[in-house]
């Protein structure tokens, strides 16, 4: 994976926004989760655990679409993590111009509940997400936790 920081100059020392470019193949799934989870160890983001395991499940769901369903228009995708003093922000860019909705579930089908497991983590620990689209015609699906629940 390749990797770009940027920190702002006012920042606590974790604080940051970190960008990983990648294949949009099956093996960086592991490889996005754990350059996450390393890049947060690393930066010493006081991020409580039970978020910490939501945040890499959402960053391998995200990742895992835009492999299983972008691939062919978008061979590389990019994993960006943004830190703040009290969240931090996943996003996952793909060329591919398709805006995925949150299915309601079939409980009968094994697969297609990606978004909706983001969905329901992400408002258990009470943050947010959407889906934009870039001006290349992609499309960015987003992810704000907070680091602690409560906040």
């Amino acid at each position: 994976m390749e990797s770009r920081e940027r920190v702002p100059d006012h920042a606590v020392p974790y604080e940051g926004v970190w960008r990983f470019t990648a294949p949009a193949v099956d093996a960086s799934v592991p490889q996005a989760r754990h350059a996450v989870r390393d890049l947060l160890k690393r930066q010493g983001v006081p991020v409580q655990d039970d978020i910490m395991q939501g945040l890499l499940l959402i960053v391998s769901e995200l990742v895992t679409n835009a492999v299983k369903h972008a691939a062919l228009l978008s061979p590389e995708l990019a994993v960006e993590v943004a830190v703040g003093a009290e969240w931090v922000r996943v996003c996952v860019e793909d060329d591919h111009p398709y805006r995925p909705t949150a299915l309601v579930t079939d409980h009968g089908q094994t697969g297609g509940r990606g978004l909706l497991l983001v969905r329901e983590i992400t408002a258990e620990a009470g943050g947010a997400c959407d889906v934009e689209h870039t001006a290349g015609g992609g499309k960015i699906i987003w992810v704000a936790l907070p680091l602690r629940t409560g906040l």
